[in-house]
């Protein structure tokens, strides 16, 4: 290998973070030809994991590493979410010892490249791409290894839980979260669900926090908030919350909390 094509590779191996998926095209971008690109991987410098991404030889890459090569190579706004989000935040409301399933949302021009969805991750990796927040709004960077990976900030993530219940989260289950919530940032708040474009999450918050009594919504300016006309059933069998027009499961009902039907 010539000197310059040493020093293009020393420069890769130093730029680049530990842990973390390339990908090709962006390599490209930056100079790094897929000529060249083979020729890294027949010299073992670089694995392929699919069409259209390659990671350092022996390197231990998890789904985060897939997620920064999506945010920060690719410019998707793909990010893990719901519950994912606050667990890695340390705000679930029990934590599992092994995390079996992951969830991300993405923004509804997003679409994530095969060889993310094809990889095996050692986990179950489910996806919605969605625009019923701004795909930049409410997120948050976490530190993970050596690089940096946004994802959902507890507010948003609550409201994807919402936008996933009840058919695919149980409503008792994100009222759990949302009562570990106390000190959400109502400016935060406050833009999110200006922002929302979905009656029934922005109703069904609302009732939670109300529920919960958390004193962050009292800062809340609720005359700039669309929360649509007329009733919502959430379930079809539950109890109607005439405060928030909304019919939610007698189960979360009965649980102690300051809204009354």
């Amino acid at each position: 290998m010539s000197t310059e094509k040493e020093s293009k590779l020393n420069n890769l191996l130093s730029s680049q973070p530990l842990g973390i998926v390339l990908s090709s095209a962006w390599l490209a971008k930056q100079g790094y030809s897929l000529d060249l690109q083979k020729r890294y991987k027949k010299s073992q410098w670089f694995d392929s994991i699919g069409t259209g991404a390659l990671i350092r030889h022996g390197d231990q890459v998890d789904y985060l590493g897939g997620i920064y090569a999506l945010q920060s190579q690719l410019g998707l706004f793909v990010h893990p979410a719901g519950k994912t989000a606050l667990s890695l935040q340390g705000k679930a409301h029990y934590l599992e010892l092994a995390t079996k399933k992951v969830q991300l949302f993405g923004g509804k021009q997003d679409s994530l490249p095969l060889w993310f969805k094809k990889r095996d991750w050692g986990l179950s990796v489910e996806s919605k791409l969605t625009s019923f927040l701004p795909p930049a709004l409410g997120l948050v960077e976490i530190d993970h290894k050596s690089f940096k990976v946004k994802i959902s900030s507890p507010a948003r993530a609550v409201m994807e839980c919402l936008y996933l219940a009840p058919k695919y989260q149980p409503l008792l289950e994100v009222y759990e979260l949302m009562e570990g919530l106390n000190n959400l940032r109502p400016t935060t708040v406050q833009q999110l669900l200006e922002a929302c474009t979905s009656v029934k999450v922005k109703r069904l918050f609302l009732y939670m926090a109300d529920k919960a009594g958390h004193e962050w919504l009292s800062y809340i300016n609720l005359d700039k908030v669309d929360l649509g006309s007329g009733k919502r059933a959430v379930v079809s069998d539950g109890v109607y919350v005439s405060k928030y027009q909304i019919t939610v499961p007698k189960a979360l009902d009965s649980v102690n909390g300051e809204v009354t039907a």
